[in-house]
């Protein structure tokens, strides 16, 4: 019977003994994605996500065609539809200066389309460390969420010292102004599923910029939603006070977006 769940160290399965010690390991970095029908959209930003995140935090980068290949093996034996996490570490662990080879873990499990939303988001000052990389150990993230949803919130969406909108706690933050497609300009993470919708949506013709969005401005637009790998867009009603108007047409675009990108088999 085939199995949602794998997880395998360099390509073979992943032993207790290997596994005890990366539950307390906090140097790595990973990438997220949705396998559908054995394929994922936007693998190459996915790629060269890992490629750049191991050249910043190990000095060298594990070649894309090994990647692919322990994808590959992760998936031979599996469903058509499962997550995917591929995450590298170095064995040495933390604190250490050592140069080690790095390693990857994969593991696979449920197909997830995340919340359906519209999501209330609380507004919270926080800044991640190296912020373009999708690294682990982001206790931060999880504790705003948890904050959140005690104020009454469904999760939270970062500010940072200036004010701006970055990101939300596992989410990138995207905004309508009526005429265009707002991406918020502040030191983030840049999501793949970002990246795909991006250039989906340059391929349609529509309009997009790049500007510095405050809690103050979000009176004045005219939709927003937050996507990851789960989803390109969940439509957001309020971020604190502040309402938003029901975006169905540009929720709508987001999706028609991200299916037009092609699924890649690794």
């Amino acid at each position: 019977m085939m199995s949602e769940f794998v997880v395998q160290l360099d390509g073979r399965a992943a032993t207790e003994a290997e596994l005890g010690p990366l539950a307390f390991a906090g140097y790595a970095h990973f990438t997220a994605m949705q396998v559908r029908g054995g394929g994922v959209r936007g693998l190459d930003l996915h790629l060269e996500r890992l490629r750049n995140a191991s050249a910043e935090m190990f000095g060298r980068a594990i070649p894309d065609e090994r990647i692919r290949a322990l994808l590959r093996t992760a998936l031979a034996d599996g469903p058509d539809d499962v997550s995917l996490t591929a995450t590298v570490f170095g064995a040495a662990g933390e604190f250490t200066a050592a140069d080690v080879e790095p390693r990857v873990l994969v593991r696979t499990g449920p197909p997830a389309s995340g919340p359906a939303g519209p999501l209330a988001l609380a507004a919270v000052e926080h800044e991640r460390d190296l912020p373009a990389v999708k690294h682990v150990g982001e206790v931060g993230k999880t504790y705003h969420l948890r904050r959140a949803v005690a104020r009454g919130f469904d999760d939270a969406a970062f500010v940072d010292r200036r004010r701006r909108f970055s990101e939300g706690t596992i989410w990138n933050l995207a905004f309508w102004d009526g005429s265009a497609v707002v991406w918020p300009r502040a030191a983030m993470l840049a999501g793949t599923t970002m990246g795909i919708v991006r250039r989906r949506l340059g391929a349609l013709g529509v309009v997009q910029r790049d500007a510095e969005v405050t809690l103050d401005d979000v009176p004045d637009l005219a939709g927003a939603v937050v996507m990851n790998s789960w989803t390109p867009g969940v439509a957001v009603h309020r971020i604190e006070d502040a309402k938003l108007p029901d975006a169905r047409d540009f929720l709508a675009l987001l999706h028609r977006a991200h299916g037009d990108e092609p699924l890649t088999s690794p």
